[in-house]
């Protein structure tokens, strides 16, 4: 039954979920767009390539949060200084992940599961860690409703197998709640130390 879940009913259910969200959600997200383009500037999209199911590559889409501002020496200037008032916004409401339903709908990702990330870690990963592409890359996950970028690698990586060996229909529906709850709080946006997670150095 769990394997009949994760891999016929889930990816059912995340690719209807996305269609419908989608249609529903258009005014907000053209209305994301708009702000990014008019406070950001172009491109509207961050897109990069990651990691998915079984380490298939794919490209994540999501909106643009930080600008492009650099120093006289023409250095990007740190996240901090790059995420302020409407990406900081944006960010904090988790607008910017809107465009990641494009990639539930390509079936690149489900809405729960391990976030997907850098292919340069792929290389630095313990056997045990990897298993975090057995399942598709989510949106939200067990780590993220455990504390998002408060978390050390460790905590994420762990909660990451403990949601791969635990895939459950009850489990996604408790975690989507649980994240709607955290959305709403704006709570473990930031990690204890920057605006973004610290890279993973194995």
């Amino acid at each position: 039954m769990k394997n009949f879940y994760k891999n016929i009913a889930k990816p059912i259910l995340d690719k209807l979920l996305a269609c419908t969200l989608f249609l529903l959600l258009l005014p907000l997200f053209c209305t994301t767009a708009l702000l990014v383009f008019l406070f950001i500037g172009k491109p509207i999209f961050f897109t990069q390539k990651r990691p998915g199911k079984d380490e298939k590559i794919f490209t994540i889409y999501k909106f643009r949060t930080m600008t492009n501002a650099r120093d006289r020496h023409g250095d990007l200037l740190p996240d901090a200084a790059r995420l302020q008032g409407v990406g900081k916004l944006i960010r904090s409401l988790s607008l910017d992940e809107l465009p990641q339903l494009l990639n539930v709908i390509k079936g690149e990702m489900s809405f729960i599961g391990p976030r997907p990330l850098l292919i340069e870690y792929l290389d630095l990963y313990s056997s045990e860690q990897k298993r975090r592409h057995e399942v598709a890359p989510g949106i939200t996950g067990l780590a993220q409703i455990k504390g998002r970028n408060t978390l050390s690698w460790e905590e994420r990586f762990a909660y990451d197998i403990q949601y791969v060996n635990n895939v459950s229909f009850f489990l996604d529906l408790k975690i989507l709640a649980l994240t709607l709850i955290k959305v709403l709080k704006r709570d473990g946006i930031s990690s204890k130390t920057n605006v973004t997670m610290e890279k993973f150095k194995g």
